[in-house]
């Protein structure tokens, strides 16, 4: 009882931090994290209580109904990534004070669950000491196979940075987790656990995009990345819309 009295003063705190230090205005305000400054359109988004929330260095797309994101999105260059190279991992979890209480995950919620918390905009990318701190907001988060979270989705988030400190230009990146049939659900708050995960690399010097796809399981391994095309068949998700984008 006292951990958790501890977990919630703590998430408290520091989303009562996040509040004063990022911004609320939704996807207008912090245009620079996607492709032509424009936001993509999701397929009836309505319907999963979207919210748009802008971090200092990555924004997110959040759903209300899932308690994940339904993407978080970072515009990637070496320069930022020489920048992150020494910051601390901080580990401080929050949940996010800018959604609803009813839409929004809690520390609670992935305590027991047999799951990971899973950056879906990586700690490891963030080139501030607050940046850092705000990848920690459960908004960013999905429940996660932990082998997988700790392994084969590391392996992807290390390899897009190797390609982001070898590419010409700004490289966008989108991450986030896909539901198929009934989703299975952690916590008082029923948050949805995914059945795949997907990341998105835009590289938007050479307009290649390509799509690392993996099953959100712990024996599942990071293979060959797939199409866009592909990705935006399975899904319906055309996160490059307006883009010319050569698979």
């Amino acid at each position: 009882m006292q951990s958790h009295l501890t977990a919630r003063l703590f998430g408290a705190a520091v989303l009562t931090l996040s509040a004063f230090t990022t911004h609320a205005a939704g996807f207008a305000d912090c245009p620079q994290f996607f492709p032509s400054g424009r936001a993509p359109q999701i397929p009836n988004a309505s319907a999963r209580a979207p919210r748009e929330l802008c971090f200092d260095a990555f924004a997110v797309l959040h759903s209300g109904q899932s308690k994940t994101p339904i993407f978080s999105v970072e515009r990637l260059t070496r320069e930022q990534l020489a920048d992150a190279a020494d910051e601390e991992r901080t580990n401080r979890f929050y949940p996010e004070a800018r959604l609803p209480s009813a839409d929004r995950a809690q520390l609670d919620d992935y305590q027991g669950s047999g799951f990971d918390r899973g950056h879906m905009a990586p700690a490891a990318d963030m080139p501030t000491a607050q940046a850092m701190a705000q990848s920690f907001s459960l908004a960013n988060m999905v429940p996660q196979a932990p082998q997988n979270n700790r392994r084969a989705w590391a392996a992807i988030e290390k390899a897009t940075r190797q390609y982001v400190k070898r590419a010409a230009g700004p490289v966008f990146v989108f991450s986030g987790p896909v539901f198929e049939g009934r989703a299975e659900t952690i916590g008082p708050d029923r948050v949805w656990v995914p059945s795949y995960l997907f990341k998105v690399v835009y590289d938007a010097s050479t307009r290649r995009a390509w799509v690392h796809w993996i099953a959100n399981t712990d024996e599942a391994k990071a293979g060959k990345p797939i199409s866009y095309s592909e990705f935006v068949s399975r899904t319906g998700l055309d996160l490059l819309s307006g883009q010319v984008v050569s698979d």
